[in-house]
């Protein structure tokens, strides 16, 4: 059960939109609960069009998601890196990483259940087999699963102890006055759009390192390193210095001078220990075909090898 409190600005909102921006649901689906009683109003029912009062107390209980059987499937997936205990994958931009709501199918999961059959971790349930750590679905590049709980634990392990070695390419609005910079500020998920993470104050601490590889007119090419891993780190941490990653309509503009279906952003380097044998790994991604169009419409040439991990460091 969630409890959220009316504040000035909220007096007047329709009970389903207030229910819909706390909880990070549709409005169908707030619309649902309220019918079924799972959304109250000062300890008693009320209807989706009930307008809000100062001081309302708007109690949302959510049940649990009912956990459905992930069908393997046969989908293209860029395999970097495969043993008997991991596999890296060169995520598409576009493609889910596990089932939720609206994503059923056609996910990284699904695919890998298909390529490595029962072979996957079971540590984060039957919706996320495997996953140690995610990528949006709009971000491409290098991402780790486990095939077993023994490597899941391990390489949990090291992301908690933030020794991953993550960096990334992205595209960025605005100029830069210095070449390098690091970002150092806590992230959490927004007070009211529930969907978004923000910068808050009592938020888990967050460290982004950014050095500009290329300076492309109103735009510049940006390496960023995470010391961290929050939720849309980079898309915030840049759109918090006004350099909002291209693309992204949630932290940037809604209105954008290219399309490109999403933030313009690739998980270029991933490193780690192996959790079995001890060996250092360290794993690249080339700039994948829709980034360098992205370089090429700015009116910059570059190639899918243009840049490689020598140019991030």
């Amino acid at each position: 059960m969630s409890r959220f409190s009316a504040e000035a600005g909220d007096v007047g909102s329709r009970l389903d939109i207030f229910a819909q921006g706390r909880s990070g649901l549709t409005r169908n689906a707030v619309q649902r609960l309220i019918d079924q009683g799972n959304v109250l109003v000062n300890d008693g029912l009320a209807k989706s069009n009930y307008r809000l009062r100062i001081d309302d107390m708007v109690e949302i209980d959510m049940p649990p998601p009912v956990e459905a059987l992930i069908l393997p499937q046969d989908l293209p997936l860029d395999i970097v890196y495969e043993d008997a205990d991991l596999i890296v994958v060169n995520k598409a931009k576009g493609m889910v990483v596990h089932p939720a709501a609206g994503h059923s199918d056609g996910t990284l999961v699904n695919g890998l259940l298909h390529h490595c059959g029962g072979s996957l971790s079971g540590i984060n349930g039957v919706m996320r087999p495997g996953i140690v750590h995610r990528l949006d679905k709009d971000t491409s590049g290098l991402l780790v699963a486990a095939k077993n709980d023994l490597a899941h634990n391990g390489l949990a392990e090291q992301f908690a102890a933030h020794s991953i070695a993550r960096e990334y390419f992205a595209v960025v609005h605005g100029g830069f006055k210095d070449d390098v910079g690091t970002i150092d500020a806590p992230i959490a998920r927004h007070k009211v759009h529930r969907k978004k993470m923000a910068i808050v104050t009592d938020g888990r601490r967050a460290v982004t390192h950014w050095r500009v590889v290329e300076r492309l007119g109103r735009y510049a090419l940006v390496r960023c390193a995470l010391e961290t891993g929050r939720t849309h780190q980079i898309r915030v941490h840049m759109a918090s210095i006004g350099r909002p990653v291209l693309g992204d309509t949630v932290y940037g503009s809604e209105k954008q001078p290219f399309k490109t279906d999403g933030q313009v952003l690739h998980a270029h380097l991933l490193g780690f220990v192996h959790p079995t044998t001890g060996q250092g790994m360290e794993f690249s991604a080339p700039l994948p075909d829709y980034f360098v169009k992205v370089l090429s419409s700015i009116g910059f040439t570059a190639t899918s090898n243009t840049y490689s991990t020598k140019d991030l460091r």
